[in-house]
Parts: C-alpha cells; sequence; structure tokens
C-alpha cells in the first residue's frame, strides 16, 4: 500500500455480499495513491476463512473494529454498499466517535420484516444445498444492469461463485436477524453521502431518500445508467462524487 498522505483522513470500504474487497477495485485504485485506503475481506468471503463465519450481524462490526485497533487507525471516513452499508452503520452505533464521515451506498436502514427474514434463511438453505453458480446466474443483472459493461458483469459473477457459500449463508441468517438503524441516522452529526444506482431494484431510489431524509447532514446523488453497483458500473460517476465528498471531510 502506498504512503498516504497524513493529513489526509484514511478511507475504509466495506463491501456488500455476496462479493468481497475487490468489489471497490476502481475506488482503491483511483484513492490509494493519495490516501490511506482500508478494503478488507468480511469474515466467511474472499480470502477470510470460511469456517470462521457470523452468528451475530454485530460480528462484522467487531472484526472491522480489532481491524482498525490493529492498524492504529484512530479516524476515518466509512463507507458501505448494501450489506456493507448495513454493516457501516452497526460500526457508527458501535464505535461512532471514531468516523469523520459515513457513505451509505445502495442501502436501507430498516430491520427485515417477518417476509424478508424468512427469504433470506430459504436463500441461505439453498446455497448451502446448492452452492453458488446458480443464485450467481439468477441475480446477476439485478446486481448490475443487464446493459452493464460485460468485464463488470464477469468481474461481479467471478466474486460471487467465488463465494463459499458456508459464508454467504451464515452472513444471510445474521442479516435478517439484524437491528434497525432508522433512529441510529437522526444521530449521526458527522457529513454523509448517500448514493444510488438509478435503475437499483433491490435498494430503489426510494430508499435512499428515506436513508437521506434521516440523515441530519447528507447529500444525496443518484448515478443514472446503474444497478445495484455503480461503483463497479459507473466508477468515474461514482468516484468524482465520493472525491468530492471527501474533499469535503478532509
Amino acid at each position: 500500500m502506498p504512503p498516504h498522505t497524513p493529513s489526509h483522513v484514511p478511507l475504509v470500504l466495506i463491501h456488500g455480499h455476496p462479493f468481497d474487497h475487490t468489489m471497490w477495485t476502481p475506488q482503491i485504485e483511483t484513492f490509494s495513491p493519495g490516501r490511506r485506503v482500508v478494503a478488507p475481506d468480511l469474515r466467511g468471503y474472499g480470502r477470510s476463512p470460511s469456517p470462521s463465519t457470523v452468528t451475530r450481524f454485530s460480528d462484522f462490526t467487531t472484526d472491522i473494529e480489532a481491524l482498525l485497533d490493529e492498524l492504529r487507525i484512530e479516524t476515518f471516513v466509512l463507507a458501505g454498499l448494501s450489506m456493507g452499508g448495513q454493516i457501516a452503520m452497526d460500526c457508527y452505533g458501535r464505535f461512532g466517535e471514531r468516523v469523520r464521515g459515513l457513505v451509505l451506498a445502495d442501502t436501507f436502514p430498516s430491520a427485515d420484516t417477518p417476509e424478508a427474514a424468512r427469504t433470506r434463511n430459504a436463500t441461505a438453505d439453498r446455497l448451502l444445498r446448492e452452492g453458488m453458480r446458480g443464485y450467481a446466474d439468477e441475480v446477476l443483472e439485478r446486481m448490475v444492469a443487464p446493459y452493464a459493461d460485460p468485464q463488470v458483469k464477469a468481474h461481479v459473477h467471478r466474486m460471487m461463485t467465488d463465494t463459499h457459500p458456508e459464508g454467504a449463508a451464515a452472513a444471510l441468517r445474521a442479516r435478517a436477524q439484524r437491528p434497525d438503524y432508522r433512529d441510529l441516522l437522526t444521530r449521526v452529526p458527522v457529513p454523509a453521502l448517500v448514493v444510488v444506482g438509478a435503475d437499483d431494484t433491490y435498494t430503489p431510489v426510494s430508499d435512499a431518500e428515506a436513508t437521506h431524509a434521516a440523515l441530519p447532514d447528507s447529500t444525496l446523488r443518484v448515478i443514472e445508467g446503474a444497478a445495484h453497483l455503480p461503483n463497479l458500473e459507473r466508477p468515474k460517476e461514482f468516484n468524482e462524487m465520493l472525491g468530492e465528498f471527501l474533499t469535503h471531510v478532509g
């Protein structure tokens, strides 16, 4: 990792499900030359050991806090997409005094409804029974828009099929029981950036608008020509928005 400029606040990037840290490749490449960027593989994903799966959603938060302590990173900008955004909210609830700015992309703060929780648990059962490929084939063109660049599609499909079913299933079960963060968002005093792909059907623009409305100091940006992963589908636009925010925060 290149040396970072001490005056720049580190950037911590939390990936979504069922991906890994390479989801953030365009952002790592853009921002790491002048800023310390930390983009871990969550427990059970990527190169993290699959036997060590989460049992509670807050396990992710505990892992991230321990990593930041180990890296001696005291304050930082925290960014997360989809499940990563919900983990970022959980992190803010646990150690928000360390967060200088919050970026929430293609995510929502409310807890799962009973029906949504049943769907997550049923999907977890399916992944353990069938593996990741059928699921990846089925959801690919919701994760990214059908018109997305073929190389982006291939990257997203590869991340999904490389994910360990045990890790993905455990995360789904933990996510089904996560708390509601809507009240927490109303008590976030630091600047926040809310980003969403205009064609996202998992977390539509209306979810982003509600998240933006809950946060006391936030900016909402909608990225045209993108679905659930605008940081990969439209990296130039996403990076411009994130860069402006980082300049504002420090």
